[in-house]
């Protein structure tokens, strides 16, 4: 049954997501906005969905080492999986915005949530930061788009009757990412339980994976369709909203405190977000050589955090 509850809620998840990020992406076209920011705003929201449902009711459930592992090990998979299996297919051009602007936003996003954690817990005064924080950038991105868009013409046409079809994906994606995420966070547990393992473990193993499935497709369509930007913008986007939306939004319902559990998971995670660097700043391309490092890096995680 909790196998059934555990891929079930993956299958639902899988296809919610998938929804809403197809809905999510025609509304932003209507309102003249880049590629690059659909993919770190609208398709960042939308496949990151999946952990503030699931953080949330973690929490709710007493379950904060799971709420919190989610975020933590869904950035290290967002990177060392989704990253390094699209740029392995389809090596990805790094844009100067990207670089000098997207990049930084998500490394100061990982330094404040090491903040966070040094601190032990997040209360709601600290998640309302973090929200107001994430609509401020994503106010500037999208005034800036706009202006940028409006001067190149780089928008798709999207009328009214696929407007209302767009919104429609997105209500029925909301709905399946709700009970999605439900049956597979009842699922991760229960296997938890019946093999002993902690928490901790399912939070940044099965449970970051099977939250960070709408990322990993998300991205390796937008790759495919030469749509680099959106692929890498989704990534980045989803670190910068599982941050300040996910621990920002379940900390304002419910307190989250930080256990040392977790310690060596976050040293992993501003690992993994600082080998992106040299790629980055020196070569500008990620090439399948870079993600074939970072793959072998993830499994490498995997394989510690399961023997430890």
């Amino acid at each position: 049954m909790n196998l059934l509850l555990l891929f079930g809620g993956l299958a639902l998840l899988f296809i919610a997501g998938e929804l809403l990020v197809s809905g999510s992406v025609k509304v932003a076209y209507r309102f003249k906005v880049s590629k690059l920011v659909v993919g770190l705003t609208v398709v960042s929201l939308g496949t990151s969905a999946p952990e503030l449902f699931v953080s949330i009711i973690a929490a709710l459930k007493g379950h904060p080492d799971i709420a919190v592992g989610n975020v933590i090990g869904s950035n290290i998979a967002n990177i060392g999986l989704v990253i390094a299996f699209t740029v392995i297919f389809f090596p990805i051009i790094i844009n100067k915005n990207v670089r000098m602007v997207d990049y930084p936003v998500m490394i100061i996003a990982t330094g404040i949530f090491y903040f966070l954690f040094k601190t032990g817990s997040a209360d709601r005064i600290d998640g309302a930061v973090l929200i107001f924080l994430l609509v401020s950038y994503i106010f500037i991105l999208i005034r800036n788009s706009r202006k940028e868009t409006k001067a190149n013409n780089d928008v798709i046409p999207v009328t009214n009757k696929s407007l209302l079809i767009a919104i429609t994906f997105i209500f029925v994606g909301v709905i399946g990412l709700y009970f999605g995420s439900g049956w597979f966070l009842e699922g991760a547990t229960g296997l938890a339980k019946n093999y002993g393992l902690s928490d901790h473990i399912i939070g940044v193993t099965i449970v970051a994976f099977g939250t960070s499935v709408p990322e990993l497709a998300t991205s390796f369509i937008a790759a495919y369709r030469k749509h680099g930007d959106m692929a890498i913008g989704n990534i980045l986007g989803s670190n910068v909203f599982n941050i300040h939306a996910v621990i920002g939004g379940t900390s304002l319902i419910q307190n989250l405190t930080f256990t040392e559990s977790l310690t060596s998971d976050v040293f992993w995670m501003i690992g993994f977000a600082l080998i992106l660097l040299p790629a980055f700043y020196f070569q500008r391309k990620l090439n399948r050589f870079y993600g074939f490092i970072l793959l072998a890096g993830y499994c490498y995680y995997i394989y510690s955090s399961l023997v430890s």
